[in-house]
C-alpha cells in the first residue's frame, strides 16, 4: 500500500469517527465536542508520522 492511499484511508476513517463521536456523545456540548475532536485528530496524526510517513 502506498503512503498516499494509506492517508486517504486514515483521513476516511478519522472524518467518520468524529462524526459518529460528535453524534453519538457530544451533541449539544461545545467545549467537550472540540476538546474530543482535537485529541482524535491529534491521536491520528501521531499514527500517520508512526506508521505512514515515508
Amino acid at each position: 500500500m502506498t503512503s498516499r492511499v494509506g492517508a486517504a484511508i486514515l483521513v476516511v476513517v478519522m472524518v467518520v469517527i468524529v462524526v459518529v463521536v460528535d453524534v453519538a456523545f457530544f451533541r449539544g456540548r461545545f467545549w467537550e465536542r472540540l476538546a474530543v475532536n482535537v485529541g482524535i485528530v491529534l491521536v491520528f496524526v501521531a499514527f500517520y508520522f508512526r506508521f505512514l510517513k515515508p
